[in-house]
């Protein structure tokens, strides 16, 4: 029995095979869907806040994204934006979701607005927090460069080691008395399972990415960028220019919040989330929380 599997599962926990491979999704709520999808050694886990605030008023729909949590390993060890897309797609397939509210944290954010550019008539409106996808030097984050170096299977050792990926987890909150023993636990055991570690190398080492930041400008949808000004891994100079490149966009910056809105403020992030949906949001602007 896989013991990491009883204990990250519970009722809503559901699996369908999608391009060959065993994704897990949580499907709970009722009302308008909304997608929510994590980022890089995470899991749906992250936005276990957010559903319990949003689920009375949306149907909230999250994944382990390809290569993290319990979903794991793709069949053909294919990590690529268009094999995450596929999956993405798929989902909402399966799910009947025509339209909905997509909304993405750091490698989240960047599948989700790659999926805005590829599916416009899928998207109601888009959310993107902390947002990867800038693919200068300056914007991949640590981890991503330590896996990138001549060593890297030893890297990814070491970040299999509690210690090191506790270091990381304390690099991505801004505030560290939120920090849990059981958060570490959450974020170490779902990647070091069997099979994550070896897809992450993969991912980060020998799969291309296109930078698409170029297309920014053609996504049409509302947007609403929510960025913690403490990111220590993503510079929050990318909040900005996510919000010069995208017509419909607005900005909301939190102080002493760090890479994970979401999981620091998730009562303060899931208002602000209601007022976008409900209604304004869509001019172009910049405030501080």
């Amino acid at each position: 029995m896989d013991e990491v599997l009883v204990k990250y599962t519970n009722e809503h926990s559901r699996f369908v095979v999608l391009d060959g491979t065993m994704v897990h999704y949580r499907d709970e709520g009722t009302g308008y869907p909304m997608v929510l999808l994590h980022g890089a050694f995470s899991s749906l886990h992250t936005f276990d806040k957010w559903t319990e605030i949003l689920k009375n008023e949306f149907r909230i729909v999250r994944y382990d994204l390809l290569g993290f949590g319990l979903t794991g390993k793709h069949s053909s060890d294919d990590y690529s934006m268009e094999a995450q897309l596929k999956i993405l797609r798929g989902l909402l397939d399966v799910l009947r979701i025509d339209r909905c509210v997509l909304c993405g944290s750091s490698l989240g954010a960047w599948i989700a607005w790659e999926f805005a550019l590829k599916y416009p008539s899928r998207l109601r409106k888009l959310l993107l927090m902390d947002a990867a996808g800038f693919l200068d030097k300056d914007s991949i984050p640590l981890p991503f460069k330590m896996a990138r170096t001549p060593f890297a299977n030893k890297v990814v050792r070491m970040v299999v080691r509690r210690n090191l990926l506790e270091q990381f987890v304390r690099q991505v909150y801004s505030n560290e008395e939120k920090i849990t023993t059981e958060l570490i636990d959450r974020y170490f055991e779902l990647f070091s399972r069997e099979g994550n570690p070896d897809a992450f190398l993969i991912m980060v080492n020998k799969t291309t990415y296109k930078d698409n930041t170029h297309r920014l400008s053609n996504i049409r949808v509302p947007t609403l960028i929510l960025w913690g000004e403490d990111d220590k891994w993503i510079p929050l100079e990318n909040a900005h220019r996510f919000l010069n490149l995208i017509p419909k966009a607005r900005l909301v910056i939190y102080e002493s919040v760090g890479h994970l809105p979401m999981e620091e403020e998730p009562d303060d992030t899931a208002a602000e989330i209601r007022r976008f949906i409900h209604g304004g949001g869509e001019q172009s602007n910049l405030f501080y929380s």
